[in-house]
């Protein structure tokens, strides 16, 4: 595994872990490198219960991948209606759903090619 792919693994598993302290659901991880023609590395995906929620749970990866690595996001998208927010880390893909969002664009079940990275294990051992 290179430098590259490393770092984007551990920004994967800092935006899931920090998604899943502040109550988010359904934190998953899909390595997608694979994947033939996948738009990244890793999507993250995880859901929040409201839209403020939503927004929080973006602000808190915001401000732990920036405090970690010193790197903003390259866009965010859907911060304004919360319902679904994508934030760009070009190699990780963080999307942010409401549970209706997700269950409507199943990118779960569209991306399904892609391994499953444990966030449990990696978080119970830290």
């Amino acid at each position: 595994m290179t430098n590259k792919e490393k770092e984007a693994e551990v920004l994967a598993r800092l935006a899931a872990q920090v998604m899943d302290e502040k109550k988010a659901t359904d934190v998953r991880i899909l390595d997608l490198r694979k994947v033939q023609g996948a738009p990244a590395e890793y999507f993250v995906m995880a859901t929040g219960n409201v839209p403020s929620h939503v927004s929080a749970l973006s602000d808190a990866v915001h401000e732990a991948v920036k405090k970690a690595t010193g790197m903003g996001p390259h866009k965010v998208e859907g911060y304004q209606n919360a319902e679904w927010i994508l934030m760009d880390y070009f190699d990780v893909v963080v999307h942010i759903f409401l549970k209706g969002k997700r269950e409507f664009y199943r990118l779960d079940e569209l991306w399904s090619d892609g391994e499953e990275v444990s966030v449990r294990s990696q978080i119970a051992k830290e």
